[in-house]
């Protein structure tokens, strides 16, 4: 008897063996006929957006981000839903493009402002904090050297050669990000229309954030005209596109703005002139151009032109947000001191309207209308991130080590799952031997 039940209970762990086995080999020769079967089985298997990272791994993930997340906004974004959506599975793609839509729709640097928002879904107001600081830290760290190499040697290290290698593999990340948030938010024919639509009008040249309200508000207008509206609907609405709700923080940049009116230079007066700047811009890096060229230079004088362009040109070359030319052009003001007040202030009104619009976004997806109007905007959310990697596209891919560079960055990611951060080391890499076959 007890050899039978031990022959029996053998032959048990056998098929169960043969049966795990069978499963991995099915499982292995789906990744290889249908990889994108494989994909949607596995993300049915796991909850989605319900990882809870500490805050040391939420340090530790935007540290490295803001380190090695170069090519602008686009890229930082791209990277962000790659690792947190894709591989860490913080959040899932309905939140991340939620997100998304918030930070368009109010001023300061998009991307650091989602970094934010996702600080403060994942841990609340220490993640809040902690995650918008460190994305923030490495590119003001690294910006405020080459500002001390600049005042103290005249000239910009030349970094051209790894650009050169980096932009491809950017352009890759981006497409990839693209794709994917793509198949989340674009859920019906209309979001469809819409997502061509604002891409059309992206290439027109208008301004990003009337797309957006232009985006958020025909859905939400053909989501009325369909289900009919609710008084609650209009009210999330209008609370969440009404500045005049949070008064202070009206009045606390309305003050800034009328005080940098005359001021002369000095550390009080260099932060309320970023503070307004944080408050009020939209938009790229070359937005930002306008403004400083504005204020320190046409109307204070505190800048010439070529030190300006020299600014804007480390907040592009470097990794993190544009918005660190603060840190360049506090250093040159003010030295050390002037660099912390000015980054400070650039990105102290982000971290404001966060804080308060971060709490509304559950409140706008408990709204039928509000939630089709958030759908609008992260659909023209896409479509400026098209219009950008295709603007970037033209002026990274110029020959063909940049082409090859473009596919090799865009197998290695959408068939073999490479962590962006290590191609875009690899482009760097690619980019100074290159450079130095052709010398």
């Amino acid at each position: 008897m007890a050899f039978r039940a031990f022959y029996a209970s053998s032959k048990i762990s056998k098929l169960r063996v043969f049966n795990a086995w069978r499963e991995t080999e099915s499982l292995s020769l789906r990744h290889i006929l249908y990889p994108s079967s494989v994909e949607i089985t596995k993300q049915a298997a796991q909850p989605t957006g319900t990882a809870s990272p500490s805050l040391r791994e939420l340090a530790v993930f935007f540290l490295k981000l803001g380190t090695f997340s170069f090519g602008g906004p686009a890229a930082h974004i791209a990277m962000m839903e790659d690792e947190l959506v894709r591989r860490r599975a913080w959040l899932s793609r309905e939140k991340f493009l939620d997100l998304l839509g918030a930070s368009n729709l109010i001023p300061g640097p998009s991307s650091s402002e989602l970094a934010i928002h996702i600080g403060y879904l994942c841990a609340g107001w220490p993640g809040l904090l902690l995650a918008g600081l460190c994305f923030i830290l490495p590119a003001s760290c690294m910006v405020g050297a080459l500002a001390w190499v600049y005042v103290h040697f005249g000239r910009m290290p030349a970094v051209s050669a790894v650009l050169y290698g980096i932009k491809p593999v950017v352009i890759a990340v981006v497409l990839q990000a693209l794709w994917g948030l793509g198949r989340t938010a674009i859920k019906s024919r209309l979001l469809a229309v819409v997502a061509v639509a604002a891409t059309v009008l992206g290439f027109m040249g208008l301004h990003p954030l009337l797309l957006l309200l232009i985006a958020g508000a025909a859905v939400a207008l053909a989501t009325k005209i369909r289900f009919g509206a609710h008084g609650r609907s209009s009210l999330s609405l209008i609370t969440f596109m009404n500045p005049a709700r949070w008064p202070s923080f009206k009045s606390l940049f309305a003050g800034a703005a009328a005080a940098t009116a005359a001021a002369s230079f000095s550390l009080g007066s260099l932060f309320l002139v970023f503070l307004k700047i944080g408050a009020v811009v939209f938009g790229s890096g070359y937005v930002l151009l306008a403004f400083l060229r504005a204020d320190l230079v046409v109307h204070r004088g505190w800048l010439t032109s070529a030190q300006l362009l020299d600014s804007i040109a480390v907040g592009q070359i470097t990794p993190g947000p544009v918005f660190t030319t603060a840190t360049f052009i506090g250093y040159l003001l003010g030295g050390f001191p002037g660099a912390v007040v000015a980054t400070v202030a650039i990105f102290l009104p982000g971290f404001v309207l966060v804080a308060a619009s971060g709490p509304l976004i559950p409140r706008l997806r408990q709204s039928k209308i509000a939630g089709a109007f958030l759908d609008g905007v992260n659909a023209g959310s896409l479509a400026l991130m098209a219009v950008v990697s295709w603007q970037l596209g033209r002026t990274s891919i110029t020959d063909w080590p940049t082409a090859a560079l473009a596919v090799i960055s865009a197998v290695a990611l959408l068939r073999f799952r490479v962590n962006s951060a290590w191609l875009v080391l690899l482009g760097a890499v690619a980019g100074l031997v290159i450079s130095a076959f052709r010398r």
